[in-house]
């Protein structure tokens, strides 16, 4: 392991016990749940709580999935121990092993002290392991053996550590088509989809959007220390029809702007904004589809952002969604480049071109 990647490991480490991790205490819960569809979520976790079974909570980015996750822990037995959570996509694969299992003094080049690893931290409590999906293959066989056995070695170490730790797991990943690819281990799939539970995404649930839009501007509105009291029936109405790509996270994104802009107690949300950026659900029309919805609005999204996704000014930005999982629904969608349009940047491409260019690349 480099100099350079024991020093990300450090800092990573630093972090582990403080500021995103641990909590003895339950937290509120802010899952607001007003369509049938979430209240049987909530359903399914208050069933598995009790148990120590493993989770697998499925759905698209921006859908929850760690409010539910947080929702199992506090309904469990181990409410009053430790909340541990690890997203496996924001650690580089070659510090993730360490970062699960710890490491001893001396393991490799820039260990100076010893180090617990997650599952020891959250010994007795819960681990939450979000975009599991992107776990290496070879590092697959030893998570399945911390599940199975409960056991497991820090780098650098012969001396086997026992823990009790009940494990969380998600992703917006198709495991199954994963496993059928032979990118994700079938054993590793089956122990981990003990108790599935899928968050739909909010177009499938619009009652949602009115209890929702209500909790964003309080929350919002007292941290900016702004007053709102109105929200027109046509917001709610306009954004009940909206397909949101991004879930809850692109309407809390959207509802935060909207305060910010607001000048008086009425909630300000540019609806024509909404209508031209094809956003909008035509449920007045059958022969719409969802897909044809969700393309509209990316690709009015790409047009604003010039054709970039990655940056603070890019279209997964403005959508609220990892740049990885945008890119995903620019394939599977069949998103095009109209022609003549590059992207005002150094940048490669982000979508296909057509004809190609010559920095056309996927990454």
């Amino acid at each position: 392991m480099s100099m350079e990647a024991a020093r990300e490991l450090t800092s990573v480490s630093r972090r582990t016990c403080t500021e995103e991790n641990v909590r003895s205490a339950p937290i509120p819960n802010e899952i607001v749940a007003a369509s049938i569809a979430l209240r049987r979520v909530l359903g399914q976790a208050e069933v598995v709580a009790p148990t120590d079974a493993v989770v697998l909570i499925q759905g698209e980015t921006g859908t929850g999935k760690e409010l539910v996750a947080r929702e199992v822990h506090n309904l469990s037995s181990r409410r009053q121990r430790p909340f541990i959570k690890l997203n496996c996509a924001a650690i580089p694969a070659d510090l993730l092993e360490s970062e699960l299992f710890g490491h001893e003094r001396g393991a490799f080049t820039g260990a100076v002290g010893q180090r617990l690893g997650r599952f020891e931290v959250a010994n007795g409590g819960t681990l939450f392991l979000d975009e599991v999906g992107e776990i290496p293959l070879e590092l697959q066989p030893k998570l399945l053996r911390v599940l199975q056995e409960e056991e497991f070695e820090r780098l650098g170490s012969s001396r086997t550590i026992k823990v009790d730790v009940r494990v969380i797991a998600a992703t917006n990943r198709n495991l199954l088509r994963m496993v059928q690819e032979e990118r994700f281990r079938d054993d590793l799939y089956y122990r981990l989809n003990v108790f599935p539970i899928h968050v739909p995404p909010l177009r499938e649930r619009p009652e949602d959007i009115p209890a929702l839009v209500q909790h964003f501007v309080d929350r919002f509105a007292r941290r900016m220390n702004r007053s709102i009291e109105v929200i027109p029936n046509e917001v709610i109405e306009t954004m009940q029809r909206c397909a949101w790509p991004g879930n809850v996270r692109e309407l809390a994104n959207l509802i935060e702007r909207a305060v910010i802009l607001s000048a008086g107690p009425t909630l300000d949300i540019p609806i024509a904004e909404l209508e031209q950026s094809g956003s909008l659900v035509a449920r007045r029309n059958g022969t719409v589809t969802l897909a044809q919805i969700e393309r509209a609005r990316i690709v009015a999204v790409l047009e604003e952002a010039n054709w970039l996704i990655a940056g603070p000014r890019g279209a997964a930005a403005r959508l609220g969604m990892k740049r990885t999982t945008l890119q995903s629904l620019i394939k599977r969608l069949e998103i095009m480049r109209p022609v003549g349009r590059y992207a005002a940047s150094a940048e490669p491409c982000v979508a296909p071109c057509h004809p190609p260019c010559p920095s056309h690349q996927w990454s």
